[in-house]
């Protein structure tokens, strides 16, 4: 099991900014795309933002124009800058790193918007 070890999460007023931080502790071979996915009380988890090892992203509707992901050079951490943040960000974010045979998923970081 390659671990996926998440940081950044916390507690932010409406209109403030967090970065989120994943990092692939270990080796995957065959590396596709790494994602941040956010599930909020009583809902399904969906998709935030992904990139894949070209820098190709895509994001969700709800987070175009206010998120960024990125990754550092090494492809090891992908990071998910959060601007002009939103009571409805609120959730618990999860990063996942797809690979050729599946996906490892991180243990999940709370983030909480508060007006």
């Amino acid at each position: 099991q390659v671990p996926l070890v998440e940081s950044g999460g916390g507690l932010v007023l409406v209109g403030e900014s967090l970065r989120l931080s994943c990092t692939i502790s270990g080796t995957i071979f065959g590396l596709d795309y790494m994602a941040w996915h956010r599930q909020a009380p009583g809902k399904q988890r969906d998709l935030v933002a992904k990139i894949n090892t070209f820098g190709d992203t895509k994001y969700a509707d709800s987070v175009k124009g206010r998120f960024t992901i990125s990754r550092d050079s090494a492809g090891n951490t992908a990071y998910l800058r959060m601007d002009s943040l939103r009571l409805d960000d609120t959730a618990v974010y999860f990063c996942e790193a797809s690979y050729y045979y599946g996906s490892y998923w991180g243990q999940g970081t709370q983030v909480t918007v508060s007006s």
